[in-house]
């Protein structure tokens, strides 16, 4: 049985004054540093061109100068040498790297590796990875994925058991994001008691990079055979399932930050194109046809904001019933629907869109992945009924 989903509306949130839908000056100012420090450091050309295909997707100077504005360590608590922000700051953060289409592992570790530890970490696990973690000295991933439906996380392949005072995990992690550079990696296995997450150091690891159409991203396919490794959260044979049912919620939602950030960006580059681009001696933009087709991506990108924003909101202020259902339903949308503005911006282009020269294709490609990564809006739509009618 699914999750009792809690009687809460829209409009009660604005009533108890829980969700602010306007983003603060602090937050409007992060933006504006890293749209300025990814024009002037990391901008597509020549930046993320030039490490198209490249596993680790950065530079030294680019991914120090992205701790240094905080952006590794948004999530991570103050205590621990981070900004102790919520999610839909890092929201702000990650719409900017996605319409950078930039290619460094922030979502992964940032996001994904920060939040496993935050969520089934002990006080001992904070103290030893959030610091490295939050000045970008350490990187981490997380490894929830196996080969089948997007929701089998719940039920993993990948077990882990206990080897006297340490644990060993066997089992194929797939698509994992900076996991073939990562110098952590945090697996979701199953034990006697459960689901655990387990630390696996780099030098311990065996990943191999995964072809994939988006070459601004690097992905990995993690082999484990009775690989050692460290429970996070402590030896205990507890049941982590709904700290990394969390976790996967926010990862999922990071995904469709970054995404919200390239689809907005490839709607503003095709009616830029539409604007100056002439045809018939008059702006193609002038075409009603033009003008439908942006109005139409137009509407996906404010829908989809509007989704992923709230669904962000709801990962750390609502209870963990609306969180999931939020987070699914932004995914029911989202994830075909920014794919489609990306497509709809080649279509703006034409000829010229299609080429291996125009950024649009990097977008594209940036976008499709989230169908893979994040899972359709048919495989959400499972789980929301699932949800709904339990």
């Amino acid at each position: 049985m699914g999750p009792t989903v809690p009687d809460i509306s829209v409009s009660e949130l604005w009533q108890d004054r829980t969700v602010d839908f306007e983003l603060s000056g602090e937050q409007e100012q992060l933006r504006a540093s890293i749209r300025r420090f990814l024009a002037d450091r990391a901008p597509v050309r020549p930046y993320v061109r030039s490490l198209l295909g490249d596993q680790r997707g950065t530079t030294d100077e680019v991914w120090q100068g992205l701790a240094q504005l905080g952006v590794t360590g948004l999530l991570v608590p103050t205590e621990h040498g981070g900004a102790g922000e919520d999610l839909v700051t890092m929201g702000v953060a990650l719409e900017e790297l996605g319409r950078a289409v930039h290619p460094g592992p922030v979502l992964a570790s940032a996001v994904g590796a920060v939040r496993a530890v935050t969520a089934a970490g002990s006080p001992a696990d904070r103290d030893r990875w959030l610091p490295g973690l939050a000045s970008g000295e350490v990187v981490g991933a997380l490894a929830a994925d196996e080969p089948g439906p997007r929701f089998r996380w719940r039920h993993p392949v990948t077990t882990a058991t206990r080897d006297g005072t340490q644990w060993r995990v066997t089992g194929t992690k797939t698509w994992v994001l900076g996991g073939t550079t990562a110098d952590v990696v945090f697996v979701v296995a199953a034990t006697t008691g459960g689901l655990g997450l387990f630390a696996v150091e780099r030098s311990d690891l065996r990943a191999e990079p995964t072809p994939s159409v988006d070459l601004t991203r690097s992905f990995a396919t993690i082999t484990l055979d009775a690989t050692p490794a460290s429970r996070v959260g402590g030896d205990d044979d507890r049941d982590d399932t709904a700290a990394i049912g969390a976790v996967v919620d926010a990862v999922g939602l990071a995904l469709a930050a970054d995404g919200l950030g390239a689809a907005e960006r490839a709607l503003e580059l095709a009616v830029e194109y539409a604007t100056h681009r002439h045809q018939f001696g008059v702006p193609i933009g002038s075409f009603q046809a033009v003008q439908h087709l942006c109005a139409d991506m137009l509407r996906q990108v404010e829908v989809g904001r509007a989704g992923v924003y709230y669904a962000l909101w709801a990962c750390d202020h609502a209870e963990p019933a609306e969180r999931h259902r939020a987070a699914t339903m932004a995914g029911a949308f989202s994830s075909d629907a920014f794919a489609w503005v990306a497509a709809g911006a080649i279509q703006v282009f034409g000829g010229i869109g299609f080429t291996w020269e125009h950024d649009a294709h990097l977008y594209y490609k940036r976008l499709l992945t989230l169908q893979t990564l994040w899972g359709t809006a048919e495989e959400h739509l499972d789980e929301l009924a699932s949800i709904v009618i339990g």
